[in-house]
């Protein structure tokens, strides 16, 4: 009878560890399935990539600080206008065109 018990012991184990491997291969096969339909989806969604994003992201980053040097280039500059000689500053004639 204890033979029996540790051969019925030893092949419940072997059971266990077998639905163990095939748990772990249902859910690898899951895993792909599920990557697989949503890498599609966003595809067809037209969705940007993190990488995509990070590149615009990066770039209105650099024409914030450009628009941002430009406007106290210009706020200088009509700095200096108001404080300089009315008569040199009348701004030119427009021609129009016929």
């Amino acid at each position: 009878m204890p033979q029996t018990r540790s051969r019925i012991f030893d092949d419940f184990a072997r059971l266990a560890t077998d639905a163990a491997g095939m748990a772990q291969g249902v859910r690898r096969e899951a895993e792909t399935v599920v990557r697989t339909q949503l890498e599609r989806l966003l595809a067809t969604m037209d969705v940007v990539t993190r990488e995509e994003f990070e590149a615009v992201r990066d770039m209105a980053a650099l024409a914030r600080e450009e628009n941002e040097k430009l406007q106290r280039r210009i706020e200088a500059l009509e700095g200096k206008l108001a404080t300089a000689d009315p008569v040199a500053t009348t701004p030119p004639i427009s021609r129009s065109q016929p």
